[in-house]
C-alpha cells in the first residue's frame, strides 16, 4: 500500500460525532460515550476509505490565539464563556461533550495515534504545517472551509469535506474549490479576507460579497494585487468597490495573517511517529476493556480491524 496520510481536524469530528450520535448512548457509570463512538467510527472508516498509512489527530492547544485575537478582537469572540487573560479562553462547549475529551484522548492513546499540537496554535496550523513539504499525499478531514486554502494536487494535498456529513463526504481538489468559489487554493485566503466570516466573527469588507470578492481576485490576482490597484485606480475597478476597500483599510491591514493557516510550526515532528499499525496484545486488550467499561459496541472491531488493513 502506498504511503498516504491523513490529518484530523479532531475538534471538528468530534463535535460533529457530539451532535450526530445520539447522547442516549452512555456508558454503564452514566457518562456520555456518543462523541467517543461516533469519532472512532470516523476513524475507521476515513482510514480505511481513504487508505491511510498515517494518521495525526491534530489538536487545538489554543482554539483562539491571542496573537489573532490581538489583531481582529472579534475573533470567534462569540464563543467565548471565559475569558482567561494571560492563558486559553473558554469555549462554549456542550458539558455532556466535555466529560467525554478525557476519554477521546486516552482512545488515541490506546490505538498508538499521534495526537500533535502546539502552543498558540489552532488544529489548522498544525495541519497547515504537517500538510506543507509532506514526504507523502495527504489529506486533510474537516468540515471548515477555511482549509481549503492547503489544497494542492501538484503536492498530493487534498481535503475531505465532513460538512454534510459523513454519508455525503466530499473530496477536494483544485477544481472543487474553483467551481464553488472561483478562485483557487492558493487565493482562498485573500477570498475569505475580503468575504469575511461570520462563523470566525471576521467581518470582511462591508459591501464585498463571495461574487465581487471572486471577481477582484480574478482579474487582480491576490489582495495586494486589489489594494494595489484601488489606489492606482486602475480601470477594471469601480468606484465603488475602491472606496469600500478604503473604509476597510484598518481590518485589511491586519485580517490577512489571521486568516491565513500558518505553514512553519516547530513542531519537531517525524512522520514515522504517525504510522498506523495493527494493536500488539497488550493494546488490544486494553482497548476491549475500555469498549466494555465504556459500552463503545462495535466500534473496538471496527477500529480493530481498520488498524490490522496496515499490517
Amino acid at each position: 500500500m502506498a504511503d498516504r496520510m491523513m490529518l484530523l481536524d479532531t475538534a471538528s469530528l468530534y463535535f460533529r460525532a457530539f451532535f450526530g450520535v445520539p447522547d442516549s448512548i452512555v456508558s454503564p457509570d452514566g457518562t456520555p460515550v456518543n462523541a467517543v463512538r461516533g469519532l472512532g467510527d470516523m476513524i475507521a472508516r476515513l482510514t480505511t476509505d481513504y487508505e491511510a498509512t498515517h494518521l495525526v489527530a491534530c489538536w487545538d492547544d489554543d482554539w483562539r490565539p491571542a496573537w489573532r485575537v490581538e489583531r481582529i478582537p472579534s475573533y470567534k469572540a462569540h464563543r467565548v464563556v471565559e475569558a482567561v487573560p494571560g492563558g486559553v479562553d473558554v469555549e462554549e462547549t456542550p458539558p455532556g461533550l466535555v466529560a467525554q475529551i478525557p476519554r477521546i484522548r486516552e482512545l488515541l492513546d490506546v490505538l498508538g495515534i499521534a495526537v500533535v499540537g502546539a502552543p498558540q496554535a489552532e488544529a489548522d496550523d498544525v495541519i497547515g504545517t504537517l500538510a506543507t513539504g509532506a514526504p507523502m499525499p495527504v489529506d486533510i478531514v474537516t468540515g471548515d472551509r477555511d482549509l481549503f486554502q492547503l489544497v494542492d494536487d501538484a503536492a498530493g494535498v487534498r481535503l475531505i469535506n465532513t460538512a454534510r456529513g459523513m454519508s455525503k463526504l466530499e473530496v477536494v481538489t483544485e477544481a472543487t474549490v474553483v467551481g464553488k468559489y472561483g478562485v483557487l487554493p492558493q487565493q482562498y485566503a485573500d477570498f475569505a479576507t475580503l468575504r469575511g466570516d461570520a462563523s470566525d466573527g471576521l467581518p470582511g469588507v462591508a459591501g464585498v460579497g463571495e461574487k465581487t470578492a471572486a471577481g477582484l481576485l480574478q482579474t487582480f490576482g491576490t489582495l495586494d494585487g486589489v489594494l494595489a490597484a484601488a489606489e492606482a485606480g486602475e480601470p477594471g475597478m469601480s468606484a465603488g468597490v475602491r472606496a469600500k476597500l478604503a473604509a476597510a483599510a484598518d481590518y485589511l491591514a491586519v485580517a490577512p495573517e489571521v486568516v491565513r493557516v500558518r505553514r512553519e510550526l516547530p513542531l519537531g515532528f517525524e512522520p514515522d511517529a504517525a504510522k498506523l499499525r495493527p494493536l500488539d496484545a497488550t493494546a488490544r486488550e486494553r482497548l476491549e476493556q475500555l469498549g466494555a467499561e465504556w459500552n463503545l459496541g462495535g466500534t473496538v472491531g471496527r477500529l480493530e480491524a481498520a488498524l490490522d488493513r496496515t499490517a
